[in-house]
């Protein structure tokens, strides 16, 4: 077993524990009565988070707020790929395992990265990811990586897509504070896709269809920053 493997089954271990169990609620409690507060943020859909079975959460990437963020919205525990450097101090590989990372080791291929998320929703668990890859700028979504269909294909998963908006502005790129808000969450409707092989044409269409509705949600999201109440979630 390589060490990356042993570290991601401690990690399992470590957040299937009792005690692992209650930091991840106190964390969760904590951060919806200080930040979310602080960051006057405002929350439409977010029943669609705690959707039953395997879940692909596909929010988009403004700022590091978003990992935080939409995690804590949820009443499940989000699992979510972490580079294994953060897991070299093991206090915070502890915490950050008790909140649902897993280490993936930097310079894998592709298929490592998948073959460990398939674990994760074959365990029925939920999976956050950025369907965008990096960090992006502005409020139009970036071309999507085909990776969260396929999954979702693969797993039986159904896809969420979450808008976020204002978090660029908190805590830009080097910042180490976040400012005050506002900022705004749309989670939409679940999305599910045909379970099992799927065509490379399939697979781009149905990644053409999550860019559409991540798109809807994510202005419905500025529209609510710029104060106008989203009146509708994206189907």
């Amino acid at each position: 077993m390589s060490t990356v493997d042993e570290l991601r089954d401690w990690s399992f271990s470590v957040g299937e524990s009792q005690l692992g169990l209650r930091v991840h609620r106190a964390t969760k409690w904590l951060a919806r009565r200080t930040l979310f507060p602080y960051l006057r943020l405002s929350v439409h859909g977010r029943e669609h988070l705690d959707t039953p079975g395997p879940l692909l959460v596909a929010p988009v990437h403004r700022s590091n707020l978003d990992s935080l963020i939409v995690p804590g919205l949820s009443n499940r525990r989000l699992r979510a790929l972490a580079k294994e450097s953060l897991f070299k101090v093991k206090p915070l590989a502890w915490y950050i395992s008790a909140l649902g990372a897993f280490p993936l080791a930097r310079g894998t291929a592709d298929r490592e990265a998948m073959r460990t998320s398939r674990l994760v929703l074959d365990r029925g668990e939920p999976l956050l990811v950025f369907p965008e890859g990096t960090r992006q700028i502005g409020r139009t979504v970036s071309e999507l990586f085909d990776g969260t269909m396929w999954l979702a294909a693969k797993t039986g998963a159904q896809v969420v897509p979450v808008g976020v908006a204002g978090t660029e502005q908190a805590l830009p790129p080097g910042g180490r504070f976040p400012g005050r808000g506002p900022c705004s969450v749309v989670v939409g409707v679940p999305m599910r896709v045909p379970e099992g092989r799927v065509s490379r044409k399939t697979l781009a269409d149905l990644t053409v269809e999550l860019h559409s509705r991540l798109q809807a949600v994510n202005d419905l999201a500025h529209d609510a920053v710029g104060g106008a109440r989203p009146k509708t979630e994206a189907a």
